[in-house]
């Protein structure tokens, strides 16, 4: 069981930058992939980011490649999205999300986070 708590995000003009965290409980943090999505009202939730166990592989949706960076601190149990360059368009609720198929069915979810984005 993995239990996760996201932070950071909050209100900025578009063209400007926010970093979202996610710390994780439990010692098995280096064993999942992680990711982000994020929904906004009326919409499917959809996948932004994600990153490998050991880091070494990152994943992008289209609409964020360029602008968006995930990393991750094993030792500090934490998962970090960088955003840059954000556009009104990013204003969603952000969530994280460890294992299972990271991509498409995580097995476990945050609570979010709201991010907005204003032009």
């Amino acid at each position: 069981q993995v239990q996760l708590v996201e932070s950071g995000g909050g209100l900025v003009q578009a063209g400007g930058s926010l970093r979202l965290s996610c710390a994780a409980s439990g010692r098995t943090f280096s064993r999942y992939a992680m990711g982000w999505f994020r929904q906004t009202p009326g919409k499917e939730r959809e996948f932004v980011a994600a990153i490998s166990k050991s880091a070494d592989s990152t994943y992008y949706a289209d609409s964020v490649k360029g602008r968006f960076t995930i990393s991750r601190e094993n030792a500090k149990n934490t998962v970090y999205l960088q955003m840059n360059s954000l556009k009104p368009e990013d204003t969603a609720v952000y969530y994280c999300a460890a294992g299972g198929d990271i991509t498409i069915a995580p097995s476990y979810w945050g609570q979010g986070t709201q991010v907005t984005v204003s032009s």
